[in-house]
Parts: C-alpha cells; sequence; structure tokens
C-alpha cells in the first residue's frame, strides 16, 4: 500500500489517528503521576517518554496543549514541579488503560481504576505501587511545539525504584523481568520478550552479513 501526504490527510480522523500512531511500532506504557494543591492525586496513561541525556538524568514527554483537551497532568507538574513515571505491567494495564477516561478534575484516577498511591522518601508525587519500575522527576523545562500546539515535558530524575534482580550484567534494566507493557496505536498491548544482545557497534568488527 502506498499513501502519500494527501492520501493520509483524507483518511477519517479516527482511521488517521490509529495509523499515525501504529506506524512508529511499539513504545512502552507509564503512568505519570501528578498532585495537585487541593492534594488531589492525577494518574494518566502515557506512551511518548523518551530518553534525552543520561547527565544529567533527564526523561522527557509530549503532552497536548489544547484547551478543548483536560490536561491535569500538565497543570498538576506546573503547580508542584515534581512527578512520577511508572512502568506498566501486565497486571494493571486494563487499570492503566482506563486511566485515559475523561474524569473529573476532582476525581483521583487511582480511585477509580483500584491503583495504591504509594509514597517514597518524602518524594511528594504519588508513584504506583503496583509497577514495578517507578521514577520521580523534578520539572526542569517545557518546550513549546508550535507545529501542532503541545508541550515537552522535560525532567530531571531525582529517585528510582525498581527490584534487584532486574539488572542485567550492564545495569541495564531487564524489561522481561520488570514484566513491561507495550502499545501500539491507542489501545493494542503487547508483551516484550527479550530477543538477543549485540556487542557495540565497531567499524574494524562489522560482520559479514
Amino acid at each position: 500500500m502506498y499513501l502519500d501526504k494527501f492520501d493520509i490527510q483524507s483518511l477519517n480522523r479516527i482511521n488517521r489517528l490509529n495509523l499515525i500512531n501504529s506506524i512508529t511500532g511499539i513504545k512502552t506504557v507509564n503512568l505519570i503521576g501528578t498532585i495537585d494543591k487541593k492534594n488531589v492525586t492525577n494518574l494518566a496513561v502515557f506512551s511518548s517518554i523518551v530518553h534525552i541525556s543520561s547527565k544529567p538524568a533527564l526523561l522527557g514527554f509530549f503532552v497536548r496543549t489544547n484547551k478543548q483537551v483536560k490536561r491535569d497532568t500538565l497543570d498538576n507538574i506546573i503547580q508542584n514541579k515534581v512527578y512520577t513515571i511508572n512502568l506498566v505491567n501486565s497486571k494493571i494495564v486494563k487499570q492503566a488503560h482506563y486511566t485515559s477516561a475523561k474524569f473529573d478534575k476532582n476525581i483521583s484516577e487511582f480511585d477509580k481504576c483500584s491503583l495504591k498511591e504509594q509514597y517514597i522518601n518524602n518524594f511528594i508525587a504519588p508513584y504506583v505501587a503496583e509497577s514495578k519500575v517507578k521514577i520521580g522527576l523534578k520539572l526542569k523545562e517545557i518546550i513549546t511545539i508550535n507545529s501542532n500546539n503541545s508541550n515537552l515535558i522535560v525532567g530531571e530524575i531525582e529517585q528510582m525504584h525498581f527490584d534487584n534482580d532486574m539488572f542485567f550484567s550492564d545495569q541495564t534494566l531487564d524489561l522481561e523481568k520488570s514484566d513491561a507493557i507495550g502499545i501500539s496505536g491507542l489501545n493494542r498491548y503487547y508483551k516484550f520478550n527479550h530477543l538477543c544482545d549485540l556487542p557495540y557497534a565497531r567499524i574494524s568488527e562489522l560482520p559479514k552479513f
């Protein structure tokens, strides 16, 4: 199949949304936990988490700023400057999915989706107790993306929490042990399996393909 720019734009809204969201492949699913000044917690599912740098340890995610779109996550991060990223596993994938429902601002998705708030080492933003990989971040900057009226939220890692047995020998996390879940599009979920390890790529060691 071949689609050009005009073919894509002529698709109905839902088909275009599904196609563009799935064309980049499987992405990890995370829950972002925040709290507002009235101590109302919020939990929202995101698949746009990106690595920015390791020193300083920065992660980013994208959020729309259109006033017609509910943006409690962004509002809470602006208020308190902190938030958590919690890797979704197979045991909570259904609860995580339904945090995307349009709950009222004064209603916590933790309560409605039967997920437990967890507070660690005086970090004020809530973690998801059921998640096996949890990250606490402090807001560093918000970068405006004018092309589609959205923002890149950049945070610096303040805390990380995971089981000791989730490490490979090179200190990377074993996503299979974490039971991490991936998503393609908006609602098609996958499990990760470790396929192989390959060495650092050097021209002098290029294999014959």
